[in-house]
């Protein structure tokens, strides 16, 4: 199973001079075969592939003597990186590659030669870089990515294959619903409810004050440059402090459950709407998912996401009937059918998790009988046991297969509900709010 870890990297004086040269020799090379690619099919209406431009690069050394400092594999890795780009661009995954520029992030690529020992790290050219090394790398290393940030603080991320096979998706245990919102970053079908942090606005006032004396300082002096980093250590920080964040949140709710099902946010379309912009950007929802996805990945567990027009606001958990409208200043509301008081954002979540209970159901070519003592318990939660043919899970609602429920062709805006920051609501029982 591939693992990839992120260490620091403390290079001298020298070797800072020496990945500098390399960085801006694969920023040259990848700068130039865009440039190339682009020029041939206006000419000729096609276009080059990464392993034809990777010829190129003989000829570029002699003509250029300067390319050969740098690591010949990272020259290479910048073509076939571009031919990637490129591809993703064709296949709708990613915008049209573009310039590099030697402001803002670098990066360069070893695809081999690169080895570990004590607490350093041995690229080719470079020399044994001071690392520190958190966790164990066992296995076989495959590629080393170095990256330089505009704090100027060196990283490198190893990917690694270490020889385990990747554990089976088994679902048996507790499933859980999750709704993510704004003033709630997360609210889960047991009814707990996670503040959002806000770190931006934490930082926002230190920001804006080093951003105005960034402002200030003459074009191009050396003032200019250590104010750069002022204001670039601030976004850093920012960046840690969220990422800190959504994972401790993402561990928890992994350790605790065994399916997890979430909604599928489309959040680029979210962000045209400019009152909501700037909390959308600054929540991660993109990043909270991803991150959840792939530790449950590698847990066995279950990751299942539901379609986002599915109305699980306005549909109720207990009967599934479905209301009209609900206005989006409406955080609790009162079922016609059965007289259930929701809480909008917890019937939303069990929704989801009913939900997604149902589509892995359907996937499933038999269902089973459930676990011996695996039961509902009374925040709502239910308990699922799967074989290797299928999932079958324990008995759902009766009408869990949801025929009636229509979909919506609008999206539902997020919890205003306020909490401090921290906070974790208590738990509240299914049949009190839903």
């Amino acid at each position: 199973m591939l693992k990839v870890v992120k260490v620091r990297l403390y290079p001298d004086s020298q070797q800072q001079q020496s990945l500098a040269q390399a960085f801006g020799s694969c920023r040259w090379l990848w700068n130039y075969c865009l440039n190339l690619m682009n020029e041939t099919y206006k000419e000729t209406g096609k276009g080059l592939s990464g392993y034809e431009v990777k010829k190129l690069i003989p000829q570029l050394k002699k003509e250029n003597d300067w390319l050969a400092l740098t690591y010949s594999q990272c020259l290479q890795q910048a073509c076939l990186n571009l031919g990637v780009a490129f591809n993703n661009f064709f296949e709708k995954r990613a915008k049209y590659p573009r310039f590099k520029s030697k402001h803002g992030k670098q990066a360069i690529q070893y695809p081999q030669n690169v080895k570990i020992s004590d607490h350093q790290l041995i690229l080719p050219k470079i020399g044994k870089v001071s690392a520190i090394i958190h966790r164990e790398i066992e296995g076989k290393i495959k590629t080393v990515t170095i990256t330089k940030n505009c704090s100027d603080q060196y990283f490198a991320a190893i990917l690694f294959d270490d020889a385990k096979e990747k554990p089976e998706l088994i679902a048996e245990g507790k499933s859980i619903g999750v709704d993510l919102g704004l003033t709630h970053f997360v609210i889960t079908s047991d009814g707990s409810k996670f503040d959002n942090p806000r770190i931006l606005n934490k930082h926002e006032k230190n920001l804006k004050l080093k951003q105005q004396q960034l402002s200030r300082k003459q074009k191009g002096s050396n003032n200019r440059n250590k104010s750069r980093k002022k204001v670039a250590r601030v976004h850093r920080k920012i960046t840690n402090c969220r990422e800190d964040f959504l994972h401790k949140l993402s561990r928890r709710i992994v350790n605790e459950n065994q399916v997890i099902v979430v909604e599928n946010l489309h959040i680029k379309g979210m962000m045209q709407n400019h009152c909501l912009a700037k909390s959308i950007q600054q929540a991660g929802w993109g990043m909270f998912c991803t991150i959840l996805k792939y530790k449950a990945e590698n847990e066995g567990k279950i990751y299942q996401e539901v379609d986002r027009f599915f109305p699980s606001s306005k549909t109720c958990h207990v009967c599934l009937n479905q209301v009209g409208s609900l206005p989006l200043d409406v955080r609790y509301w009162t079922c016609e059918k059965c007289q259930t008081k929701h809480d909008r954002d917890i019937n939303a979540a069990i929704n989801l998790r009913d939900e997604g209970l149902r589509i892995l159901t359907s996937q499933s070519p038999q269902v089973g009988k459930p676990a011996h003592g695996a039961g509902s318990s009374g925040t709502g939660d239910k308990a699922i046991k799967c074989g290797l043919g299928g999932f079958p899970h324990e008995q759902l609602h009766q009408e869990a297969c949801r025929p009636d429920v229509s979909h919506s062709n609008r999206g539902r805006k997020k919890s205003t509900t306020t909490l401090s920051v921290g906070q974790e609501a208590h738990t509240i029982p299914s049949g009190q709010c839903g």
